[in-house]
């Protein structure tokens, strides 16, 4: 009984008249600029949540600045939590801006291939724009890995966070004055000394100088290395 309902339903949708479409010139562009502004708007929001990330990661990043240099007592400890915590924002960020990309793409197809032929025509416009608009409507899919996004977003920001505490952490277990009081500077020139400053509870100082290097190379190669095609990135335009 529910099954034939429900298929009653369905049929009576199917035979229900459905939305015109636009047909003549005035009405598409009437159609265009609401659309245009709907994709505006929604790349708006994901770049405003991008923006929030940021913000707290450098919030983050000049509290833990604050606490572990301020005071000579405080653990180094402080500082390698505050590269995690980088690090979960960074990923977090990497996932919101692929949803940013997608929406980005749409509008700068938008804007390179109509409206910019209507303000100043250039020979003749490529008219893959509005198919490729239009597939990524019936079937919306990411344009950029998770791993290209982390890059593309390390690359921009975060690697100027990661480098500001490497720099800090490394003032923290070279300088006497920084960890305990009253000790003399000579024991700075001492890689012992190093390596003692270095543990983290259980953990021997060599172990974390391993993990801490291993870490920043990996930082490094996402920071340095770029995609052999990023499109219009590569064209030195405006972007995010």
């Amino acid at each position: 009984m529910v099954a034939e309902i429900s298929k009653a339903n369905f049929d009576k949708e199917l035979d229900s008249p459905r939305p015109a479409l636009p047909a003549s010139p005035g009405e598409i562009t009437n159609t265009l600029s609401h659309y245009y502004r709907g994709e505006l708007g929604r790349m708006i929001s994901w770049r405003d949540r991008i923006d929030r990330t940021s913000n707290w990661a450098i919030t983050v990043t000049a509290a833990l600045l604050s606490v572990s240099l301020s005071t000579p007592t405080s653990h180094h400890g402080v500082l390698l939590f505050g590269m995690m915590l980088i690090t979960l924002l960074l990923l977090i960020e990497a996932r919101r801006y692929r949803f940013f990309d997608i929406y980005r793409a749409r509008v700068r197809k938008l804007e390179r291939g109509y409206f910019a032929q209507i303000l100043a025509p250039n020979g003749e416009p490529k008219a893959d724009w509005a198919g490729a608009i239009a597939k990524s409507l019936r079937k919306p899919q990411f344009l950029l890995s998770y791993r290209g996004a982390v890059q593309r977003r390390l690359r921009r920001n975060y690697c100027w966070m990661y480098l500001i505490l490497l720099l800090a952490w490394c003032l923290k277990i070279t300088t006497p004055k920084l960890q305990t009081e009253g000790n003399p500077l000579t024991q700075a020139h001492s890689w012992d000394y190093v390596i003692d400053n270095a543990a983290l509870g259980p953990i021997p100082g060599l172990a974390v100088l391993c993990i801490v290097t291993l870490a920043y190379l990996g930082i490094l190669y996402g920071a340095l290395h770029r995609q052999m095609d990023e499109g219009e990135f590569v064209q030195g335009e405006a972007h995010v």
